[in-house]
């Protein structure tokens, strides 16, 4: 795992980099940035790290200020003295806040947290779960879905899917027109046979395409989305799930 160090106290830096060593020996320190201005030069001339740790007051200024120039595509464990910014960091990927002083139990368990999100949001599909080469899987996903609407039977091409969604235990799809159907399997199951490039599972009642999502808000830490045919009714990710979302959502607008 590649990660960046954005601290301005050399000590800290050190110490840091010391505990990251003995946590996970696999961990490749590239970068200890000690400003806003150093770290936007250099996060402009290199490929995006895995992780970055990153301290919120910094010599020149807040480091939120380098998120708000340079959108960032990778998750963040904010490092700080102060309580005060953790509902603003999760504004910027923020999947941790490590309140000082830091150590090798705290380091450890956001690493886990790390891998956790990583794991959820990064599932294989049907096809690798039974042994299907790696290289093989994206040809695997679901090119279209079979709905019903009433007691006719509907091939949609994933492509003109917006959502779907679970209502009285019901499993709904909506595609880009705003046309409804059922579907007969559960959002577990179809999301296994979806390319997690192009869906993610917003919360337990909700399966959302990335064209579907025409805006996004924080509120109190949670996101609520927006979506585009309308939902009519409010749609939030979890707080828990807010900055892995930011992190796919951003892959998506650089891809796009």
């Amino acid at each position: 795992m590649k990660v960046i160090i954005i601290e301005d106290e050399l000590l800290a830096q050190a110490k840091l980099e010391h505990l990251l060593a003995k946590v996970n020996s696999t961990i490749v320190v590239e970068a200890k940035l000690g400003s806003v201005r150093e770290t936007i030069d250099w996060l402009t001339s290199h490929s995006a790290p895995d992780l970055a740790f990153v301290d919120i007051q910094l010599s020149d200024d807040h480091s939120f200020e380098i998120f708000r120039q340079f959108a960032p595509t990778f998750p963040i464990i904010f490092t700080t003295a102060y309580d005060k910014y953790v509902l603003e960091s999760f504004e910027y990927n923020s999947i941790d806040y490590l309140l000082k002083p830091i150590t090798e139990d705290k380091l450890s368990r956001s690493l886990e947290k790390l891998g956790r999100l990583s794991q959820h949001f990064n599932q294989r599909n049907l096809y690798a779960l039974i042994g299907q080469p790696e290289g093989e899987q994206s040809s695997r996903y679901a090119e279209r879905i079979v709905a019903r609407k009433g007691n006719q039977h509907v091939v949609v091409p994933i492509g003109d899917v917006a959502y779907f969604f679970t209502m009285h235990k019901i499993v709904f799809v909506k595609d880009v027109s705003g046309k409804q159907m059922i579907v007969d399997k559960n959002l577990t199951t179809l999301e296994g046979t979806l390319d997690p490039a192009r869906f993610i599972r917003l919360n337990r009642k909700y399966l959302s395409a990335a064209h579907a999502i025409k805006q996004y808000a924080s509120v109190q830490g949670k996101i609520r989305v927006q979506l585009l045919p309308e939902s009519g009714e409010e749609v939030f990710v979890s707080k828990e799930s807010a900055p892995a979302f930011r992190i796919w959502i951003g892959q998506r607008a650089l891809t796009h």
